[in-house]
């Protein structure tokens, strides 16, 4: 007796295969599977073809490296524009092309009434060190610019004594009081790169005049004791 099986359809169904006979599965023709696979082939050059043709606009067109990206800040442009609001140079060591400064402003201090100069550096070894500037200092604006980390000594630096705070977090910071005003310098970077910075600072400091002492925070009360300049 002959039977139906159920993956046949419908057609097999309404024409039942005479029992002993093989089912006959359809073959594609040779030139139909030809086709077929020329079409497949042709997509796929197509899709190459593509590729090499936009494979030179990208190459030309590299996406920036964002650890060789530096800001356009002119320091000492900046510097000079904010001297008569702020009552002295601000500073603008000259680094070369060493240090890369990423930002110079001067802060009029409305929330704190310090107002300051600050300037921000990537250094070599990708690391940062910022700048804080002002004639109006006080102890409770020094701790609070230096992270409230504690006094743990000093580092001698261009000539000077600078009053060194550390967290012992990799953060740190060096304090000098010098020619009427209170430098801050801090930032992750190593003792090497604070030193060649501070270097710079004291020389551009040297530099400029000497800055009026300010009436209402005299320099005495800073928080931090004038520095000695090494013989």
């Amino acid at each position: 007796m002959g039977s139906t099986s159920l993956t046949e359809g419908t057609a097999a169904a309404s024409h039942p295969v005479p029992a002993g006979q093989p089912v006959v599965k359809p073959v594609i023709a040779a030139k139909a599977a030809k086709r077929a696979n020329a079409s497949v082939i042709g997509m796929i050059i197509a899709l190459l073809l593509c590729v090499l043709a936009f494979l030179p606009i990208v190459l030309m067109n590299p996406a920036p490296k964002s650890a060789t990206f530096r800001p356009d800040v002119d320091v000492a442009a900046t510097s000079a524009n904010a001297k008569d609001v702020a009552g002295f140079t601000p500073v603008a060591p000259n680094t070369g092309e060493t240090f890369s400064p990423n930002y110079a402003r001067w802060e009029s201090g409305t929330n704190n009434g310090v107002p300051t100069w600050e300037v921000g550096y990537l250094t070599p070894k990708q690391a940062f060190i910022g700048i804080i500037q002002t004639r109006k200092g006080n102890p409770t604006w020094v701790y609070q610019e230096t992270g409230n980390a504690p006094v743990t000594g000093t580092r001698s630096a261009g000539g000077h004594d600078w009053e060194l705070h550390d967290t012992g977090k990799g953060s740190r910071s060096l304090v000098l009081n010098y020619r009427g005003t209170t430098v801050i310098l801090s930032g992750t970077a190593g003792f090497d790169e604070f030193d060649t910075m501070a270097t710079a600072v004291v020389k551009a400091m040297d530099a400029a005049p000497v800055a009026s002492p300010d009436a209402s925070s005299p320099a005495s009360d800073t928080g931090s004791q004038p520095a000695t300049t090494k013989p």
